[in-house]
């Protein structure tokens, strides 16, 4: 059984860390206020390493005795204490503003601020997973391949570990793994964008040229879209760049809110009229999210075209939409350009961030170039009610089209589930996640399948192997990594013999117990970031029920209800149900790196992402564990792989002082 680690209260310092809503209104008004002061941050530097499990396979299911466990969350609270005192933490940053939230203030669990020791916090800083040298980061930016170089321009706040000032930022790297930074590309200094240059997408036209669409935020607070190029074509490095003199090139639209008109995405050519389209997302008067769809052929001028592109009843602001092809064809194994021709063989997908609930949702279905109209194969699995690209800890995400790798890599924003006290400690906030491929999962035909870009096996060093070890109901069972704060694994399951008769209730991995709720057929999988006495532990688990119809039903979670003894944490069981077709067996890859989880249940068809920040399960202390927390079933693993990763030694551009 998986024991449960008691509420505790306890606070600290750090010195370590590596180098919308608004009514609809008729009329736009573009005048202003000035952005808030700006205050220094401290920042650090810590040195890490990696791990990686790779492939185990759980197989074996026989019935058993029955049973079942229990668990339970802590209340939401708005403020944390420590050594009698009060430290009160901002309930909101960035809805007043115009964005979605960007604090976790609103969710952190009750209890008081934790005694943070520099260690503790210093391991949190990852090794192979991007952030800049220190403060606040968010949403991806304008991704991007030119001359030999990946580009990644994100959303950053040059003064501070909170939301607030927003720049963007700019790496570059050979290989989508190793980056280095790069002094800033655009910076909140026109009238039309001083209060954050906010949101925005690359588009590369056929003669090469780049063209930057972005949102800023004026004076008022209005949110326009504004258009930049490189001022330098000829460096690969994209050093510098020239805002538009049009700007702003678009303002929202009568009838759309001030505060409602966010986030173009990549352009596309239009095979009906060769002219590009932009989507631009927004939300109706209703509460409807929606994305609007411009044309134009010089990126200056734009019609408002007369059909939205989508809309969506009940799920609001509709944030940092993406518009791209995937290949129906099987086998393909390639991505598509995001200008690639509808026709057979072609389904698009469209994603939306939704402001209300910081999730990324998506659908595949079919576009018309006729009607610039896009539809969902399936109503019932429509943006923003059904799939989502990952279940856990991940907004704001974005693709572009790599014509070298001949993939969509998708990036995604990970924001922290800690304290906004905590950040300001340890100098820095967010991640972004591993770069992922994406392709349509021609098996189901439903969903997409993410996976972490090749180029992440590269880093692997030394590695381990574990085969055909059989767990037992109830039982935990070490495994002998040794140091373990950055690894990977993937996973495969059959059933084997008869389940008791009867259907279960039906199971969902965010109102359960976690690994510690036992049930006939799970939860089992692996215990990660743990320390010898199961005290700290993050779970990545199976958990299978049979229903009324007898027919079994797979859900992949992740659980941090135990990651850590701090309280002023955020602590979920993240997941969702998981595609499993006859004759697979179960499968599960996970990437950690020290505060970040990262797991690809099926080939990536179900992903999940934690922030996990121990007090005891960190450095040499940190454990992997197989478990298996069913009543009713045997596990067996067939095959574990474990592999060291390197650090990527993410650091500054030799020459970009």
């Amino acid at each position: 059984m998986i024991p449960a680690v008691p509420a505790t209260v306890d606070g600290g310092v750090h010195d370590g860390a590596q180098s919308a809503n608004a009514p609809l209104l008729p009329e736009t008004s573009l005048k202003g206020q000035r952005p808030p002061a700006r205050q220094k941050r401290p920042s650090t530097v810590l040195p890490a390493i990696a791990w990686t499990v790779l492939l185990l396979a759980l197989a074996g299911l026989v019935v058993y005795r029955q049973g079942h466990g229990g668990g339970q969350a802590a209340a939401p609270g708005d403020q944390v204490a420590a050594a009698g005192r009060v430290v009160e933490v901002a309930a909101s940053r960035g809805v007043v503003q115009g964005v979605s939230e960007k604090s976790t203030a609103p969710a952190l669990l009750g209890g008081g601020a934790y005694d943070w020791t520099n260690a503790m916090l210093a391991w949190q800083r990852t090794a192979f997973h991007f952030q800049p040298q220190k403060n606040w980061m968010n949403d991806p930016n304008g991704p991007l391949y030119y001359k030999g170089w990946y580009h990644l321009f994100y959303q950053w706040n040059p003064d501070g570990a909170v939301w607030g000032n927003i720049t963007w930022g700019h790496a570059v790297s050979r290989d989508l793994v190793h980056w280095l930074h790069l002094p800033l590309a655009m910076v909140p200094d026109h009238w039309y964008d001083i209060n954050g240059v906010w949101t925005g997408s690359a588009t590369q036209l056929p003669d090469g040229r780049i063209m930057m669409l972005y949102t800023g935020s004026t004076e008022d607070g209005v949110q326009v879209q504004l258009l930049a190029e490189p001022a330098d074509p000829s460096d690969p490095l994209l050093r510098r760049w020239a805002k538009s003199e049009a700007n702003p090139v678009l303002v929202p639209p009568p009838g759309v809110g001030l505060t409602d008109f966010r986030d173009p995405t990549t352009a596309w050519l239009n095979p009906a009229d060769k002219a590009w389209r932009i989507a631009i997302g927004s939300k109706n008067q209703e509460h409807a999210g929606l994305a609007l769809v411009y044309s134009t052929e010089d990126f200056v001028h734009y019609d408002l075209l007369p059909t939205l592109l989508h809309v969506v009843q009940g799920t609001g602001m509709w944030e940092c939409v993406d518009f791209y092809p995937v290949s129906a064809e099987l086998a393909a194994g390639v991505g598509l350009d995001t200008s690639a021709a509808p026709g057979p063989g072609v389904k698009h997908v469209l994603k939306a961030s939704l402001d209300y609930d910081r999730n990324d949702y998506y659908a595949i279905g079919t576009y018309d170039p006729a009607t610039d109209r896009w539809a969902p194969d399936d109503a019932a699995i429509d943006v923003g009610i059904g799939l989502r690209y990952d279940y856990g800890k991940f907004y704001a995400s974005k693709t572009f089209y790599d014509p070298v790798g001949r993939r969509r890599v998708l990036w995604g924003w990970i924001g922290e589930s800690d304290s906004e006290r905590a950040d300001v400690l340890k100098g820095w906030a967010s991640l972004q996640s591993i770069p992922r491929t994406v392709l349509m999962d021609t098996k189901t035909g439903s969903n997409l399948l993410q996976w972490p870009v090749v180029e992440v096996e590269n880093l692997r060093m030394r590695g381990k192997r574990f085969d055909g070890l059989d767990l037992q109901p109830g039982s935990v069972v070490p495994l002998d990594v040794g140091r373990a704060t950055q690894f990977q694994v993937q996973a495969g399951a059959a059933a084997a013999g008869s389940v008791a008769a009867g259907a279960e209730a039906p199971y969902n991995c965010s109102a359960s117990a976690g690994a510690a709720g036992r049930g006939l057929l799970g939860p089992f999988g692996l215990l990660v970031v743990a320390d010898d006495s199961l005290s700290e532990q993050t779970a990545v688990y199976f958990y299978l029920v049979r229903g009324a119809d007898g027919k079994l039903s797979t859900h992949f979670c992740q659980d941090a209800f135990r990651s850590s003894r701090a309280n002023d944490l955020v602590k979920a069981v993240y997941g969702s149900s998981v595609p499993v077709l006859t004759g697979e067996d179960l499968s599960v890859r996970i990437l950690v790196d020290h505060s970040i989880v990262e797991s690809f249940a099926q080939g990536g068809r179900t992903c999940i992402t934690s922030r996990v920040y121990p007090t005891k399960a960190i450095y040499d202390s940190a454990r992997v564990f197989l478990f298996n927390n069913a009543t009713n079933v045997n596990v067996t693993a067939k095959s574990i792989k474990i592999w060291e990763l390197n650090s990527a030694y993410i650091r500054p551009y030799p020459d970009s002082s």
